[in-house]
């Protein structure tokens, strides 16, 4: 007999980010609802299976078992990042760079703009960084006119502060 080899639980040991703008926030306050709405759907599909016997060898239910078993861990998951959540918004107070601000560097002659938020929402070619990536941690604490240096891939790379926006 083969021993079932599970998946590692690496999603316990990763730590969460629980920073999310309000817009993220109410995107997966949405997408918990679908979710709710699915799961007796799928518990009853997981019922209607149960009712053909033999559990053995009914694929069809040890499927549709899965299914559910995934979907109730989703939903977990996304109510305990709900429960947990920070709603970060930009502070008025831009003085100096904080998670939530609009930051525009130069670099070689080149300015970008960045939003700094949390990791779940980094998307650097949209232009939001995370406050946890090298350059996000750079950039915090830092005001307009200041010169960082980065090391990236073991050379020195200079970002000049621009702009800071809420």
């Amino acid at each position: 007999m083969r021993v079932p080899i599970r998946k590692g639980d690496a999603r316990l040991f990763s730590p969460l980010d629980y920073h999310l703008s309000p817009e993220k926030y109410r995107e997966l306050e949405e997408k918990l609802k679908k979710l709710h709405i699915r799961q007796p759907k799928e518990a009853a599909e997981v019922k209607r299976l149960a009712e053909m016997g033999d559990f053995s060898e009914n694929a069809g239910y040890q499927l549709a078992k899965g299914r559910l078993r995934g979907l109730n861990q989703r939903i977990m998951d996304m109510e305990n990042l709900l429960k947990r959540a920070e709603i970060v918004v930009a502070d008025q107070d831009i003085s100096i760079i904080k998670v939530g601000h609009r930051v525009t560097i130069a670099s070689n002659n080149k300015e970008t703009t960045y939003t700094i938020r949390g990791a779940s929402e980094s998307d650097p070619t949209a232009g939001f960084i995370s406050h946890g990536s090298p350059l996000g941690a750079a950039l915090l604490g830092h005001r307009v006119g200041e010169e960082i240096n980065l090391d990236v891939n073991g050379k020195i790379k200079k970002y000049k502060i621009i702009k800071i926006e809420a």
